[in-house]
């Protein structure tokens, strides 16, 4: 499959499940399928009328977990939708006479099953050396044919089941239907270890989910689709829910992902945080392990079940940045409401994670990476990812300035709640977080803004980039350094969001994975730290930048896009109103504006959408429009708006046990609804 095919294809999720569909339809080959628990169960699912496959008209979204397809053949018209479930999915053809004659017409649908790993199907089409087996047109070797009622078992246990009408050959009057309903279910076989498990409830927050309602529909829209996502997105350990980081490839748990989601959507309850960390506890390294580079305290990178691990471990814990995120991520859910309790049960797997922190000593928290496995282990972990502005890569061990936040932050936060749960070493913790930021303070400036990194000579790896918008609001930086990082920021702003790295450096190119293209969480993310910072004008323009590209994506949030330059009158520099306008869901690219260029973003090709941090951009916002500040454990609920995003009405805000509405008029005055019992409301 072409990276530009994954880009045109509509996913449906319902974690572990999802169903990626090309705009026909039509499942051919590539990495078309219905996948459950990782495994390929429709390889092949083609409609044709009289042996001809009917043109495709149109093709839409419907919510996180849909999608309706319609195509034409003279005068008969097929409509598809398209369903996908915890455990596989249904579809729904209906075939409609429009003519003015009836028409007797062969309908025939032919389904096959590989069972292929999605390991290997990404492999296969990323082209890598020595994976074959896939034919290019749906028929891998070994796919089975389905039939109506008779389940295929795989040499493993994996059992699929089709139930549902595959051939009929209806005469229709005009304007008569024939409908048949296909219904694919899975039953995977146990596996030992960790397993991604489909939750047993609806998400926490759908009884009353979060809602926006402002003057600007494309912002409603993007909240709506980021929180249907998240639900779409969520998985289960022991009863604990995370989110998958991403589709189609990573539907497991990350660490940094699964974090970062929940801290970003702590709008939508603490809930979400609570079980990440658990399910995260539950597998935090106890013992010194070189292969998967476990360490006492560390938080895992990645987990899947063995027989889906492909070329990393199984559980692997080569990330510098999830254990930090750990300590900060529980400080944060409870400051939002996450009963004492659970806090408490947690801590000594946060001391646990600041033990490590400082198990560095004085010098700073670094990684060394593994050329087997990931050379670079913070965010931006692609082999390339990490260099200096002539284009030279960063050599190890890497110190990276946002982990040197993370942990500051992490020591700080942890000491808190230590103090708070009446446990020791909370001044031990602020004491090693002090002397941290001082040795940054003197080693990582360079020109005037935070470098990326030093690199393994303890040389500063220089060039703007947006890691340093990952320093704002943690604490690591004095306000007068924040003063100096806000104008820095602005020079990567694309009128789209926040570049990777800046134009000037050798590496640029805005279609790279992590060398100048926009990352919507690590824009969301600056734009947290901006408003904290004070910097409202560098804030709302990355906000407004965002929310512009939302439509280009069917209002679904990539992994990442393209960082050139919006063009005139786009982006967050235009002033055309959005109160009124429609969305036909459809995830391919944008038309063309008024100049003939594109009216969006460029898309990255082989982005994952949905991705769980992409998702959780939706909370974000409303977080950062909002300017909210939560502090039940203080008793504060602080509401500051950004001005310019008036009027503004959100519903739902859960914090605690209460959901809370907020409504913001044009001049940016803030009323509320809902404040619990013991908040102090500071407007």
């Amino acid at each position: 499959m072409s990276q530009s095919s994954l880009h045109e294809h509509l996913t449906c999720v319902a974690a572990p499940a999802l169903w990626l569909s090309p705009p026909s339809g039509q499942l051919t080959g590539g990495a078309d399928g219905l996948y459950v628990a990782d495994r390929r169960v429709l390889s092949r699912l083609v409609v044709t009328l009289d042996g001809a496959e009917p043109a495709p008209v149109d093709a839409t979204l419907v919510g996180a977990d849909g999608a309706r397809f319609t195509a034409a053949l003279g005068d008969l018209t097929v409509e598809r939708t398209r369903t996908v479930g915890r455990d596989g999915g249904t579809e729904e053809i209906r075939v409609r006479n429009t003519g003015t004659e009836p028409v007797t017409v062969a309908v025939a649908v032919e389904a096959a099953a590989d069972l292929a790993e999605i390991s290997d199907v990404k492999a296969w089409h990323a082209g890598e050396p020595g994976r074959t087996g896939d034919h290019g047109d749906g028929a891998r070797a070994g796919a089975v044919s389905l039939r109506d009622g008779v389940a295929h078992t795989g040499p493993d246990g994996y059992a699929v089941l089709l139930t549902g009408r595959l051939r009929a050959e209806p005469t229709l009057a005009p304007g008569e239907e024939f409908t048949t309903t296909l219904t694919v279910r899975a039953t995977p076989p146990p596996v030992e270890g960790f397993r991604p498990l489909a939750p047993d409830a609806p998400p926490p927050w759908s009884a009353a989910p979060l809602t926006v309602r402002s003057a600007d529909r494309r912002l409603d829209a993007l909240v709506g689709q980021g929180i249907a996502d998240l639900g779409a997105l969520l998985l289960a350990d022991e009863g604990d829910l995370y989110c998958a980081a991403g589709s189609p490839w990573y539907l497991t748990l990350f660490g940094r992902d699964s974090l970062w989601t929940a801290r970003l959507a702590l709008p939508l309850g603490y809930e979400l945080a609570a079980g990440t960390l658990r399910t995260l506890a539950r597998h935090q390294g106890v013992r010194h392990d070189p292969e998967t580079e476990e360490a006492p305290g560390k938080i895992p990178h990645e987990l899947r079940p063995a027989h889906a691990a492909g070329w990393l471990p199984p559980v692997y814990y080569g990330t510098v940045d999830a254990t930090p995120l750990f300590v900060t991520t529980l400080a944060e859910a409870w400051r939002w409401g996450m009963p004492a309790a659970e806090v408490e049960a947690l801590l000594p797997a946060a001391e646990r994670a600041l033990d490590w922190l400082e198990g560095f000593g004085d010098a700073f928290v670094s990684y060394t990476g593994s050329p087997d496995r990931l050379v670079n282990q913070g965010w931006k972990d692609s082999t390339d990812g990490v260099q200096h502005a002539d284009g030279r890569p960063a050599t190890p061990p890497v110190a990276l300035s946002e982990v040197q936040a993370y942990a500051y932050q992490a020591a700080v936060l942890g000491a808190d709640l230590l103090d708070a749960f009446g446990r020791s070493g909370g001044d031990r913790r602020r004491e090693w977080a002090a002397a941290l930021a001082e040795r940054f303070r003197a080693r990582f400036w360079v020109d005037g803004y935070p470098a990326i990194a030093l690199d393994g000579r303890g040389e500063p790896v220089d060039g703007p980039a947006s890691n340093m918008g990952h320093l704002l609001g943690t604490g690591l930086l004095t306000p007068a350094e924040e003063d100096r990082v806000a104008p820095r920021l602005a020079e990567l702003d694309s009128g789209w969001g926040l570049r990777t790295l800046g134009t000037a450096s050798a590496g640029f190119d805005p279609l790279s994975y992590h060398l100048g293209s926009v990352w919507p969480h690590d824009t969301v993310i600056a734009v947290l730290g901006l408003v904290r910072a004070g910097h409202h004008d560098v804030a709302a323009s990355l906000a407004r930048g965002l929310i512009a590209a939302a439509p280009s994506f069917g209002h679904r949030l990539p992994e990442l896009f393209g960082g050139q330059d919006a063009p005139a009158g786009h982006g967050s520099g235009a002033e055309r109103s959005h109160r009124a306008g429609g969305n036909s869901g459809h995830s391919g690219p944008a038309g063309p504006a008024d100049d003939g260029g594109p009216v969006g973003p460029v898309p990255y090709a082989a982005a994952c959408r949905p991705q769980a941090w992409a998702a959780a951009v939706s909370p974000a916002l409303v977080t950062a429009l909002l300017g909210l500040d939560v502090d039940v454990p203080a008793g504060r609920l602080a509401v500051s708006p950004l001005p310019g995003f008036g009027p503004l009405s959100v519903s739902n805000v859960r914090v605690g046990a209460a959901t809370v509405s907020i409504d913001v008029d044009p001049q940016g005055a803030a009323s509320l609804i809902g404040v619990p019992p013991g908040l102090t409301l500071d407007l």
